[in-house]
């Protein structure tokens, strides 16, 4: 289950919550339901995700229930959606989510190809973006255009324009090269003016853009190299189940509460999952929730940070996709290469969102 997933389940675990009158019939749910937010846990936090829709909910319905009530109606509910380990309700009415490894992730970005994300999170909505002759007021327009339209928004002229170049700056692609000054460009916030690094000439670690380019060129690099010993990709197969992590006891103001939906432990003699780096695993999830979000806010520079995190955890995974030595291609070396070709296909589809090429070789 990716976080967008997830966002999905809770909107509709409030609908089904409302038509069984467990919680209030109220017209002003419908608002709250227009966007709810599941966003990562911070470090320490409990669970993989979290989300405070508990307290939006709470509000509109007047304060009663309140938002640990509520919190802990949804928990129930949700504790029994396939994907979802367990719910844990924190502090006032936080929802905190033991995810169940997904199984289907790579099938889904196979599936979808680079248009993996894309969504209906503005579908009917026409949404403004930036336009002009100054360079980076187009560049701009151009990608927020391109993120909107993966939503299923419509873009229309009349956009907030970012702050322009420096004056001196006005030939930096002659300087830089057309695609580093892009990525410069999408890369700072709206309100920032972009500065153009030395490094941005460099083939380097220090340069996010080559890291990105470069981890695509390695994820296609490593399929050639399987198929030259003779494997390729292989889809995951599904983890035995698994009972999470305890949930913590209830606890004062700020700590833990109830937890649902744990799930039973594993019978005896189930194969072990096939290990898949986390972090690669984690970025590729969230990716649809990044692309929602950067149309959303009309960020840019939202998708070229997560594109950088994906591009470091492929780099630091792909070490342990190929056989080593007199090793031969196991099951665990194919599920690793369709984590790595996934990884690359969604790199090749964020810079297309950027308008920026993903090189076979680099």
């Amino acid at each position: 289950m990716t976080p967008a997933d997830l966002s999905r389940t809770v909107v509709r675990a409030v609908r089904h919550a409302v038509e069984r009158r467990e919680l209030p019939r109220e017209a002003a749910v419908g608002r709250v339901l227009e966007r709810v937010v599941v966003q990562p846990t911070r470090p320490g936090g409990v669970g993989d995700y979290a989300t405070p829709v508990a307290f939006g909910l709470a509000k509109v319905l007047g304060g009663s229930p309140g938002p640990r009530d509520v919190a802990e109606v949804l928990a129930r509910r949700l504790g029994r959606e396939p994907g979802i380990r367990s719910v844990a309700v924190t502090g006032g009415g936080f929802l905190n989510f033991f995810l169940a490894p997904d199984a289907g992730l790579v099938d889904a970005v196979r599936g979808a190809g680079p248009r993996y994300g894309y969504g209906d999170a503005l579908a009917g909505r026409r949404v403004p973006v930036p336009e002009g002759p100054e360079p980076r007021a187009r560049m701009y327009g151009e990608a927020v255009a391109a993120l909107v339209r993966a939503q299923g928004g419509e873009p229309e002229a009349g956009g907030p324009a970012p702050a322009p170049l420096r004056r001196g700056d006005r030939d930096a692609a002659e300087r830089f090269g057309g695609g580093a000054v892009r990525w410069a460009v999408l890369d700072t916030p709206s309100g920032e003016t972009p500065d153009f690094h030395p490094v941005l000439l460099r083939q380097h670690e220090d340069n996010p853009f080559f890291r990105v380019r470069y981890a695509h060129a390695r994820a296609r690099a490593l399929l050639r190299n399987a198929a030259d010993l003779g494997f390729g990709p292989a889809g995951i197969a599904p983890p035995a189940a698994t009972a999470p992590p305890a949930a913590p006891a209830p606890a004062a103001a700020g700590g833990v509460g109830t937890a649902a939906g744990t799930a039973p432990p594993a019978a005896a003699g189930t194969a072990a999952p096939t290990p898949l780096d986390p972090a690669l695993t984690r970025a590729l999830a969230e990716y649809p929730l990044v692309l929602e979000a950067a149309a959303h806010h009309r960020a840019p520079d939202r998708l070229t940070r997560h594109l950088a995190t994906l591009a470091d955890a492929l780099l630091d995974a792909q070490h342990d996709v190929l056989p080593r030595g007199d090793e031969k291609p196991s099951v665990a070396h194919r599920s690793r290469l369709a984590l790595a070709e996934a990884a690359g296909t969604v790199l090749a589809g964020g810079l297309s969102l950027l308008g920026l090429d993903a090189p076979e070789f680099l």
